[in-house]
């Protein structure tokens, strides 16, 4: 089967499941000590994230049954990243929007970032063969 993505990230899928996995631990620190505010679509997001990057360290990750438990998160976190920049765009369409003050808080912006994380880790895990 051809791969997905380019091998060079295949060959540090690793890495990248140690990326997600530490962006995920200090997203839900951010959310436990209160600098930012409790938002249930985040949190589902940022566990998919972490998630998924443990689901990429299995060194059994290749086999079918895994991927399609992967391909399952991932669909519900880009579902839920999906719904919420929905409702940023519906913001901006109504007139309604601002950015936050930290821009690195804007619900919009994170969920975007959110989508992109949630479906190159599904890529990622895609593309692992034996």
């Amino acid at each position: 089967m051809k791969s997905l993505i380019p091998y060079q990230i295949l060959e540090n899928s690793k890495v990248i499941a140690l990326v997600a996995i530490v962006i995920s631990i200090i997203t839900w620190w951010m959310d436990i000590s209160g600098l930012v505010y409790e938002c249930p679509y985040c949190r589902t997001q940022r566990t998919v994230i972490g998630v998924l990057g443990m689901m990429l360290l299995l060194p059994f990750i290749h086999y079918w049954l895994l991927k399609l438990v992967a391909i399952e998160i991932a669909g519900f976190g880009f579902v839920v990243a999906a719904f919420q920049h929905f409702r940023g765009w519906s913001k901006i369409w109504s007139n309604e929007f601002q950015f936050n003050a930290t821009l690195w808080t804007d619900p919009t912006i994170l969920s975007a970032i959110a989508m992109f994380m949630i479906m190159f880790l599904a890529l990622v895990i895609l593309s692992q063969q034996k």
